[in-house]
């Protein structure tokens, strides 16, 4: 944690040592450069990284086992930038906790990427988001609410180390990308060996967007786990519907009912300021399949026991017996008219296997801390 802090320092001071000498010495020029030109622009490139904190708030509480009060959701840092004309970096990292068991600073970090452009080529290593066809999988952390989901989505290991390629036309409307990265299934990576492979493909137009992807992902070495995603997203007007459908099999011969999850969310936007949305879907996995995303492989009789014994709206398991049905409804509102920098919610959700309820009501808000810098940087001149 002091060594985040340390790096936190830092980035403040670079970005305010910036700002001060663009807002304040107008004789900064690049090296070897009179022109006295923005220092921060060169051939059309913005040096100065985008950096924000963004956190969440808010009042939880569920109708049985007498659970609920206030609380963080998440805070989250984001540093995006440039280096050179060609290459480009990313970071998320949760300050709020460390998700991992090792002490080390990147168990927090969803992601941190290094990627170089040439052409219609993108090229990218690090950590980052294995590619899954769905748009569930695919939402920003802070904007997802967590009992409306499917648990495919909250228990596959999402970030992983690797590499990946991306072509995208020339219109930006189709991109396809081809990932090799450490599967979701190791759960320790440098020493296990198992690795996963995926293709994409991401199309947006005015009216549909996708994200479709084939995963081959290793549980034990030489034996993958056959993924594919659908994920859909239709716009007309004010009204937007999210279609999503992800199955996975172990053997092709064992048929593709096993293991999926569909997922359908209709949403209407008023204006700019309020959107209502609703959310339901169908979740399904068999007690005989030869691989466990939680890599505990429990009995049914187990699984059952611990679902008696789960106090929480969403169940701990999924039983083969039995397909998971889950379903809610949200509110958010968007008060400031320039910017969704803000944005206040209420969501319900609930399902067939514990049939209890989920109340969350709350607050987003996205701070820009290079342009706040920017705005002391003013009022000190």
């Amino acid at each position: 944690m002091k060594r985040l802090l340390t790096f936190l320092g830092t980035i403040f001071i670079m970005a305010g040592s910036t700002v001060w000498a663009q807002e304040v010495n107008s004789s900064v020029t690049t090296a070897g450069s009179s022109s006295g030109e923005d220092v921060t622009v060169e051939n059309d490139v913005d040096w100065v990284p985008e950096i924000s904190l963004d956190a969440r708030f808010g009042y939880q509480h569920q109708s049985s086992g007498k659970i609920g009060g206030f609380g963080g959701d998440g805070l989250l840092l984001n540093i995006d930038g440039k280096i050179g004309k060609h290459f480009s970096y990313s970071l998320n990292h949760s300050l709020a906790s460390s998700i991992g068991e090792d002490d080390s600073v990147f168990d927090a970090t969803n992601w941190l990427t290094l990627s170089y452009d040439v052409g219609n080529f993108t090229f990218t290593a690090g950590k980052d988001a294995l590619a899954v066809g769905s748009f569930e999988y695919d939402a920003y952390e802070l904007d997802c609410y967590y009992d409306m989901g499917s648990l495919f989505n909250y228990n596959l290991n999402c970030w992983l180390w690797g590499v990946s390629a991306t072509w995208t036309n020339n219109s930006e409307t189709t991109a396809f990308a081809f990932q090799a990265m450490n599967s979701p299934f190791s759960y320790v990576p440098k020493e296990e060996n198992l690795y996963s492979y995926s293709l994409a493909w991401y199309g947006m137009w005015e009216h549909y967007e996708s994200i479709w992807s084939l995963n081959m992902m290793e549980y034990e070495p030489g034996k993958f786990v056959k993924m594919l995603g659908l994920g859909n997203m239709f716009y007309i007007g004010d009204f937007e519907l999210m279609l999503d459908y992800v199955v996975r099999v172990a053997d092709l011969s064992d048929g593709l009912g096993k293991d999926f999850n569909l997922m359908l969310q209709p949403a209407y936007n008023f204006g700019e300021s309020f959107r209502l949305f609703g959310r339901f879907g169908v979740e399904k996995s068999s007690d005989d399949l030869p691989y466990d995303i939680l890599g505990e492989y429990l009995s049914a009789e187990d699984k059952v026991a611990a679902n008696e014994e789960n106090p929480y709206v969403m169940p701990a398991y999924l039983t083969g017996d039995k397909e998971y049905i889950f379903y809610g409804a949200g509110l958010e509102y968007f008060p400031l008219k320039e910017n969704k920098s803000i944005r206040l919610h209420a969501a319900w959700a609930s399902n067939n296997y514990t049939k209890r309820h989920m109340f969350n009501v709350g607050l987003t808000w996205k701070f820009d801390v290079v342009n706040a810098v920017k705005q002391i940087a003013r009022k000190a001149k």
